[in-house]
């Protein structure tokens, strides 16, 4: 077994324009100061990244590998999150997600600049050393989530095809360079838990490199099981995100929130700690079936402010990593192998 990597820091959240939050150097020592070992990068800022030298210069990835290594941190993975959202989006989300790409692009040009985001994001992590990346699936079908008005038959159906569509070229990207690239499962995604996960593994022939991006607070905002989750798809499971969450329904609303926002909705990101998911639990389970990443901190919370969180996010997760044994318990009792005397022992001669 292998102890879990970490305690590392998403740098997305905290990403801004004054020091030190405004240049790689300044967020790697900052994160460094807190305690954390590993930093995984939000590719489109281009305050912290340049995703497109990344994929064409080893000699750029050596120089952010230098800046992240002389803080005395590692690279985690990449994220191409926002991308990811664009490459399967349906027209009622075009409003919205002007800001998720360069000015000036119409929708379909944006969905192109998405898809040569993944594959540059493919070689990037190749140049840089990385075996994950974060990374979304988009929404076709969100819009349509609940059943009414009644779905038309096959509507469902086309989504995941058009999703395999659109992803297995870029699947196919991330084979070539020796990459997973791992979904976070999550509301406002068509791949937002473990049925739709099956549903669209099944449409790419289950890709070797179509794997899972692990989030328990996503999963207690659904109320689904997230413990017996990683009992289900832990193969998969490449990466993982360490936030929080809650979920505390009330006579006036429950999983769906209301349309109200994120102080008052029942359900609520909060910062390590202070939610419900049970950690412990977790880490053990990642613990037990091998997980070969890192644990990151991906901080959210309607109510901490955010140096706070990653302030307590570093000892947490530090704190919750199980360092795994090497021999059993019981060894101190046990008396060798025997083949001839296992045989005595069942009575068999």
């Amino acid at each position: 077994m292998k102890t879990i990597k970490g305690p590392g820091i998403f740098l997305a959240q905290f990403a801004g324009d004054t020091a030190p939050f405004n240049t790689l150097a300044g967020m790697a020592g900052w994160a460094k100061s807190l305690g954390f070992v590993g930093i995984q990068i939000p590719s489109w800022d281009a305050r912290l990244f340049d995703l497109k030298a990344a994929a064409e210069s080893q000699a750029y990835c050596d120089e952010i590998l230098g800046t992240v290594r002389s803080a005395g941190l590692e690279l985690t993975e990449l994220s191409t999150h926002l991308q990811g959202q664009l490459v399967a989006s349906h027209p009622a989300y075009d409003p919205l997600l002007e800001g998720f790409a360069p000015a000036g692009l119409d929708p379909q040009a944006r969905q192109q600049w998405a898809v040569q985001q993944l594959h540059w994001a493919a070689r990037a992590s190749r140049n840089l050393g990385l075996t994950a990346h974060a990374t979304f699936s988009g929404a076709l079908a969100w819009p349509f989530f609940y059943p009414w008005p009644q779905r038309p038959a096959g509507l469902v159906d086309e989504t995941f095809k058009e999703l395999a569509r659109r992803w297995l070229p870029i699947l196919n990207a991330f084979d070539e360079n020796g990459v997973d690239a791992c979904f976070e499962l999550h509301p406002g995604e068509d791949l937002h838990d473990g049925a739709t996960f099956e549903r669209f593994l099944e449409a790419v022939d289950n890709h070797p490199r179509a794997n899972i991006l692990y989030d328990p607070s996503h999963m207690v905002l659904q109320q689904l099981d997230y413990l017996a989750f990683l009992d289900l798809y832990h193969e998969r499971v490449r990466a993982f995100h360490v936030k929080d969450a809650e979920f505390r329904p009330n006579g006036r609303a429950g999983v769906y929130g209301g349309y109200q926002g994120w102080v008052d909705r029942p359900g609520r990101f909060r910062s390590l700690g202070d939610g419900q998911v049970d950690f412990k639990a977790i880490f053990s389970k990642m613990a037990q079936y091998d997980y070969p990443g890192w644990a990151v901190l991906e901080w959210e919370c309607c109510l901490k402010h955010p140096e706070a969180g990653a302030a307590e996010g570093a000892p947490f997760i530090k704190e919750h990593i199980i360092r795994v044994t090497e021999k059993a318990f019981d060894d101190f009792a046990g008396a060798g192998s025997d083949a001839a005397r296992n045989r005595r022992i069942l009575g068999l001669g």
